[in-house]
């Protein structure tokens, strides 16, 4: 069905990136990137479970990533078995 529109946009039939904007950012993501909050967090990392985990330190960082890599080797695991 996604095959049979003949645009530009569509990226099911055609490679690469589309020749304009896909999406255009809200105005509370615009107010967020020209004044950021103020909270310390350098690194950033998947929690696994569609959230996000936020790191002060590079040390702390290394234990969210450790943590993020063990839930995704169990989610492979998983759909292995299926």
């Amino acid at each position: 069905k996604h095959l049979e529109i003949d645009s530009p946009y569509n990226t099911y039939r055609y490679r690469g990136l589309p020749p304009g904007p896909i999406n255009n950012p809200g105005r509370k993501s615009i107010l967020a990137a020209l004044y950021p909050a103020k909270t310390g967090y350098m690194y950033f990392v998947a929690s696994g479970d569609g959230g996000h985990l936020f790191s002060r330190t590079a040390s702390e960082h290394a234990r969210h990533k450790a943590r993020f890599e063990q839930v995704r080797r169990m989610v492979r695991m998983k759909n292995r078995k299926r």
